[in-house]
């Protein structure tokens, strides 16, 4: 019997079974031993102002259809849902009106429930979870502290996107070609205090894992890639006239013959130390030119290649020749050491900066077979091959000669065998205010070597090995202390501007009652400066971190939550961690590859190692739903 589609009243039909479904809790997930399991995911949205896109659903349906199906083989399926709400548009909808981004955000999360569930997906609400909810966020902050408390979280100075006119840091997708998207001034690289997480530490397992998982082979290649992990030698050459060396790492130590200059990133340190004279006016012209670019327009291999010569010159520890140090910005300072020994003759960029600015190409390498010395090759040659013009090592092929030479290296001390990657480790600071506030009160050193006499205090355990410090303007070093759990969530004060501070620092600066804090040593509790302080003198004074997390922090744990959203003594307790484990399918885009699929599996792998999970891997079977095209295909 077939029925004509007009037969069926959508509206009357679909409404009833929502309400059925919603008054009886038909989708309610509880833990049942006696079925077998099925965790169901979706990648959690981001609740704007514009309501779901087509590009939601699709996702959603294919985990309905999942869902459903395996409920109908039996299955106890948990498919729930919530909202990464934290983040960069509610706090610029905010400064545009004025209009809290809690209240944004609450009623855009309003706005996207009622969509979803228009929908009639087979969802579990009651495990519905917000990371901007303070509930939640304790538990991000409770994980950060556990970071650092074991040496994964500290400071550093990074460069940062700058915006005079506007007095902030910009992300990277609010600068487009060297200009700020809000009002088009001119922005540069400055550098700031920023708090960072040693994932470089986990390079190796975060390798090793992708081999155990479920997950298309683009992503994982793009992870592979991502994480860069290269094999080679270490390489010091001194400087001509001043007592410093440059410390270059190359995969390639069979080229060292080749090497015809030196090249530095423009943010090098030792740069301003070995400029001469007569060139340092061009040199520091450059670097300001440098400062405007992203690493992307800087390392474009296409791009005209440009540098300066500093007038400095280094020693090859090889064969003792003179290499003149140029400064040139397709270099970058955040990858490897900031400096390369340039091999024009074997580098395709390294090939193009020599024929612009006619430098020196040297063949050290030959294709196997061809005649020796003849040099015949077309350059850049970047295969391997045999040897030439390369004293002792001359006609050794590629392998040999990298051992031999790196081995020549470490016996003069000149070098070393060492493994380097791509990746770097986390900027985990955001200079904004709509995000989660870092757990921790800034002391003098004073107020610290006080904690550290006090064993009993609360604090006192959760500080790690190496004090995390900065220095402030005043070159002052301020001591980092963590809060105890008793303290969480530290919750955002309420603000009327959410203009930034103008010197880099987020908005939550001006809310000078929340920031400027006093310590009770013995129970690890804020007071206010109106509160009554401990008789005993066990107390310091402080102020909050004012810089806020990313919203990729929520977003790293947030599978471990859906399992156990009420708790209130764990993130999740062990029993129906144990029962649910991780994501049976896990689907969402292949946009997120190398960001939140990385650092999530980064938490995840950290919690695993201090006893939280059971597993080292939270999504074992990812899958892409592609991208819906427009008209035009």
């Amino acid at each position: 019997m077939s029925v004509n589609c007009i037969d069926y009243d959508y509206a009357e039909i679909e409404s009833y079974w929502q309400a059925f479904w919603a008054k009886h809790q038909t989708f309610r997930a509880l833990e049942d031993p006696s079925k077998p399991k099925y965790y169901i995911l979706d990648m959690f949205p981001y609740p704007s102002g514009a309501g779901l896109h087509v590009g939601h659903p699709e996702g959603y349906t294919a985990s309905d259809i999942t869902a459903r199906y395996r409920r109908a083989c039996g299955f106890n399926v948990l498919h729930p849902m919530g909202w990464d709400a934290f983040g960069l548009p509610a706090e610029q909808y905010a400064l545009q009106t004025g209009v809290h981004p809690a209240d944004t955000t609450r009623k855009n999360i309003d706005a996207f429930r009622r969509q979803i569930q228009s929908l009639g997906f087979a969802l579990d609400w009651e495990r519905e979870i917000n990371t901007t909810d303070p509930s939640y966020y304790r538990w991000t902050q409770w994980i950060f502290l556990q970071l650092f408390q074991k040496g994964l979280a500290y400071v550093d100075k990074r460069p940062v996107w700058w915006c005079p006119a506007l007095k902030t840091v910009l992300a990277n997708e609010e600068v487009i070609d060297g200009r700020s998207e809000r009002g088009n001034h001119p922005v540069e690289r400055r550098s700031l205090s920023q708090w960072v997480l040693r994932i470089t530490a986990y390079a190796d397992k975060l390798l090793n894992g992708l081999k155990t998982l479920d997950w298309p082979e683009s992503t994982k290649r793009q992870q592979t890639a991502w994480i860069g992990r290269s094999a080679g030698a270490e390489v010091h050459f001194s400087i001509e006239g001043y007592n410093a060396n440059l410390t270059v790492f190359t995969t390639r130590p069979d080229t060292l013959f080749g090497a015809t200059y030196m090249v530095l990133a423009p943010e090098h340190p030792i740069l301003s130390e070995i400029v001469t004279a007569e060139q340092r006016a061009q040199v520091e012209a450059y670097q300001r030119q440098a400062a405007c670019k992203s690493d992307l327009d800087r390392t474009e291999l296409a791009k005209e290649k440009t540098g300066i010569f500093t007038g400095a010159y280094a020693v090859n520890p090889i064969n003792q020749s003179k290499l003149p140090i140029w400064v040139a910005d397709y270099v970058l300072m955040t990858y490897g050491t900031g400096a390369i020994m340039a091999v024009p003759a074997h580098d395709e960029r390294d090939h193009a900066f020599a024929k612009t600015f006619e430098l020196p190409i040297l063949p050290v390498i030959e294709p196997q077979g061809a005649a020796n010395g003849k040099e015949n090759a077309q350059l850049p040659f970047t295969e391997d091959g045999i040897l030439i013009n390369s004293g002792p090592y001359t006609g050794l092929d590629v392998a040999t000669a990298q051992s031999k030479i790196t081995a020549n290296l470490e016996h003069t001390g000149n070098g070393r065998h060492a493994v380097h990657y791509k990746l770097r480790d986390w900027l985990f600071s955001r200079q904004r205010y709509w995000g989660e506030p870092f757990p921790i009160v800034w002391v003098d050193e004073s107020a610290y070597q006080k904690v550290l006499s006090l064993p009993q205090s609360p604090l006192h355990p959760l500080l790690p090995q190496q004090p995390v410090t900065r220095s402030e303007k005043e070159g002052h070093l301020r001591f980092a202390l963590p809060l105890p759990c008793s303290e969480l969530p530290v919750t955002l004060p309420s603000m009327e501007s959410y203009q930034p501070a103008g010197d880099g620092r987020s908005p939550l600066a001006n809310a000078t009652e929340w920031v400027d804090v006093f310590l009770d040593l013995d129970t690890g509790s804020t007071l206010s400066a109106a509160e009554p302080k401990p008789s005993d003198g066990n107390w310091v004074q402080g102020h909050r971190e004012t810089h806020t997390m990313p919203q990729w922090a929520g977003s790293c744990w947030y599978h471990l939550r859906y399992l156990d959203p009420q708790n209130d003594r764990a993130l999740v307790g062990a029993a129906p961690e144990k029962y649910w484990g991780t994501p049976d399918l896990y689907i969402g885009g292949a946009e997120h590859a190398v960001l939140h699929l990385l650092y999530a599996r980064f938490w995840h792998c950290f919690l695993h190692e201090i006893g939280v999970v059971s597993t080292p891997e939270p999504y074992e079977h990812l899958f892409h739903q592609g991208i819906i095209l427009g008209e035009d295909g």
